[in-house]
């Protein structure tokens, strides 16, 4: 996933990761700076999933993100003319 959008939509996806893994802090979460293999490094920690199983969860989670950016950039694109 792009840096950009995670850099933008951090505090947005922070809140959902938080819902999804209630037992990761706060802290944990910013020192990851959206960092894919940090998160999936604390998912592995904190709840014992196999570092490939925490990649695959963090990877989902993440496309979600790109998939709604993509669309609303389509939508703008479209509302503008493009």
């Amino acid at each position: 996933m792009n840096k950009d959008i995670i850099a933008g939509k951090w505090n947005e996806i922070k809140g959902d990761l938080r819902k999804a893994w209630g037992n990761v802090t706060d802290d944990e979460w910013e020192k990851t700076k959206g960092d894919s293999q940090a998160i999936a490094g604390i998912l592995q920690q904190k709840y014992g999933f196999a570092k490939d199983d925490a990649s695959s969860k963090v990877g989902k989670f993440m496309e979600k993100y790109a998939s709604d950016t993509r669309e609303s950039l389509e939508d703008s694109e479209r509302k503008n003319g493009r």
